[in-house]
């Protein structure tokens, strides 16, 4: 799925790679309650329903937060999907291999994700209706599809993401996911294992921090339109 090698041959500055590492950045969360107990299965919930609720929640969320700063990324400034040192290539389905830029990559991954989840077979809403035998093999393709868009968000466009004042949404956001996949397994770990750092700042309990906004998983302002594209 993807390639060590450095984009451009060129190795990224300290501070493009640590900046979102910075405590300044890190501590900044937009809520402060217990991440792990969100993510739990409650009692009285189907597994695959639950997969299934949470999997939608995370692409919404993640297409709402890509979409605020998508006109940042164009084929110009990110010729290749790149997060740290790695260099994402799309496959399609007959496994062709595909170096792409950035925006063709996350328009490929929301494309796939939105035609999955508004599909009835793969993800039932009719009472009664199962789900298919390989429903949780195609949860983890889309969160480590998903992984790839955040990860890449954090690494070309946190400067953005920041000067729009979106880093509290980004860090919670980020945070939220990554206890979710690693509570059911869904994304190997040599996959996250990339912004580990990251995440061992962000999903440990949060800091005290000054008053914010206090509505759960709430989602920034689409600045730009949707980037969910139907096929």
């Amino acid at each position: 799925m993807k390639s060590k090698t450095k984009p451009n041959g060129k190795k990224p500055t300290a501070e493009e790679k640590k900046q979102y590492l910075e405590a300044e950045f890190t501590k900044v969360r937009v809520v402060d309650f217990d991440l792990k107990e969100l993510v739990m299965l409650p009692r009285e919930i189907d597994l695959n329903e639950w997969l299934a609720s949470n999997t939608t929640t995370f692409f919404n969320l993640i297409n709402l937060q890509y979409s605020t700063i998508s006109e940042f990324c164009t084929g110009d400034t990110c010729q290749a999907m790149t997060a740290c040192n790695t260099i994402y290539y799309w496959y399609d389905e007959r496994g062709k291999k595909t170096k792409c830029t950035a925006p063709q990559y996350v328009d490929f991954v929301m494309s796939l994700v939105q035609k999955l989840v508004t599909d009835d077979d793969i993800f039932p809403t009719k009472y009664g209706k199962e789900f298919p035998n390989a429903f949780e093999s195609l949860i983890k393709k889309i969160c480590r599809y998903l992984f790839h868009v955040l990860a890449h968000l954090f690494w070309a466009h946190f400067k953005e993401t920041v000067a729009l004042d979106l880093q509290g949404h980004l860090n919670t956001l980020y945070a939220h996911f990554i206890v979710f996949v690693r509570e059911f397994n869904l994304v190997d770990p040599k996959e996250t294992c990339i912004m580990d750092d990251l995440s061992e700042i962000l999903c440990a309990p949060a800091p005290p921090a000054p008053a914010a906004p206090s509505s759960p998983a709430s989602a920034p302002s689409p600045s730009s339109h949707n980037h969910v594209t139907e096929r």
